[in-house]
């Protein structure tokens, strides 16, 4: 069973932390973002990052819910 985690922040080291937790297979899970912006740009942010370049996998948004390798994440 995986470790459910929630970020606080999805800033520089918000989108570090979730390239890494998403990295590491099933043994964490994102459940849930906390930021101020909307999903469309956290979105945005995470696929197509300038330092660390494109997100290996698929994002997309629904609502105010980010799907992120067909996982939903609020």
């Amino acid at each position: 069973m995986a470790v459910q985690v929630g970020i606080n922040g999805f800033g520089r080291i918000g989108r570090i932390t979730f390239r890494a937790l998403a990295a590491r297979g099933d043994e964490f899970e994102v459940v849930g973002i906390n930021d101020l912006g909307d999903p469309e740009a956290l979105a945005n942010l995470l696929k197509y990052d300038s330092t660390q370049g494109r997100f290996p996998g698929t994002v997309e948004v629904d609502g105010n819910t980010m799907i992120v390798n067909e996982r939903p994440i609020r």
